[in-house]
């Protein structure tokens, strides 16, 4: 392992649940800088960049590590200037910023970029096609820091879950407090990803890579999730199982969790009802173990159901 002891990381988006975890993991790297969404506000691309230059007046980076980003799926159907300010054009700005330092950068991207038909884990190479505002401002992401700085790591992953933050495994566990019953869709396939999961494996890349010359053919794109599959429907009932196990009393039980189809939660922005993700490439390359999805779940569930709270 090379030494990482000297290494400065500039983190974008430490507010948010991916980057909560980021924030705590990245210390094994070297000293962290960790800028909010109020200190680093990518939603105005050319005040972002003035806001990154200064906070760094006293601390060059080596690395610079986007967690930020613009992630109200339905809403950026009605306000498609705000996310691919935050998704595209900050994203370019931010790259070649790094560029310009000789600074690596790290970004993280989605299962939104395909458009999910058939049932094959997407590749690496595979045709990007979005059906969303949101998932087109993504790509265009990817492609914008693609072009600013080969020094790069792209992590496309799907349905991030954390401690920190909103996500739909809150939502069940508060919805299941309130009401006896849930519909939850079954025809979406994907795997919860846990951001612990997603801050370690950016800690092992970063190791590998600090070094690396922009020629090295291992810079580019990863997918990153959790080993094994599931629907949105049998992921609401494991939450629950393990909730209950837990000693949390809830209104609703798993069997209690109906099937719904697609068609029967519509939705403002289009959803891919195939979000596997083929992790070959990164497991090939660098190595990295992605444990099965329920363990994730379940170390998320054991943090957030204390004794004191179960009840």
């Amino acid at each position: 392992m090379n030494d990482t002891n000297g290494l400065r990381i500039l983190l974008v988006g430490a507010n948010g649940q991916l980057g909560h975890a980021l924030s705590r993991a990245l210390l094994t790297l070297g000293q962290v800088r960790a800028l909010t969404r109020e200190q680093a506000d990518l939603s105005d691309p050319s005040l972002f960049q003035n806001q990154l230059r200064s906070a760094c007046e006293d601390f060059v980076p080596t690395i610079i590590v986007n967690a930020a980003a613009y992630t109200a799926v339905d809403k950026a159907e009605s306000s498609p200037d705000s996310a691919m300010a935050v998704n595209a054009t900050a994203v370019g700005v931010m790259g070649a910023w790094a560029h310009e330092l000789g600074a690596l950068m790290v970004h993280y991207s989605t299962d939104y970029v395909f458009d999910g038909h058939g049932t094959h884990a997407w590749q690496e190479n595979d045709l990007a096609h979005p059906l969303s505002v949101y998932g087109t401002s993504k790509l265009l992401g990817e492609q914008a820091l693609a072009k600013v700085n080969p020094r790069h790591l792209i992590l496309r992953t799907s349905w991030v879950v954390g401690t920190h933050g909103g996500n739909f495994l809150k939502t069940m566990l508060r919805l299941a407090q309130e009401r006896d019953a849930l519909r939850v869709v079954s025809d979406q396939v994907g795997v919860p990803t846990s951001a612990d999961l997603l801050a370690q494996v950016t800690v092992q890349l970063l190791q590998a890579m600090h070094e690396a010359e922009g020629q090295d053919p291992r810079w580019g794109i990863y997918h990153v999730a959790a080993s094994g599959e599931t629907t949105w429907h049998a992921y609401a009932q494991h939450v629950i199982a393990g909730a209950i196990q837990r000693g949390m009393v809830l209104k609703c039980t798993p069997e209690q969790v109906a099937p719904i189809t697609t068609e029967d939660y519509p939705t403002p922005a289009q959803r891919p009802l195939n979000s596997r993700l083929d992790t070959d490439r990164i497991v090939r390359t660098f190595g990295v173990r992605l444990p099965p999805w329920q363990a994730g779940v379940d170390a998320i569930l054991d943090q957030l159901i204390q004794p004191s709270t179960a009840s």
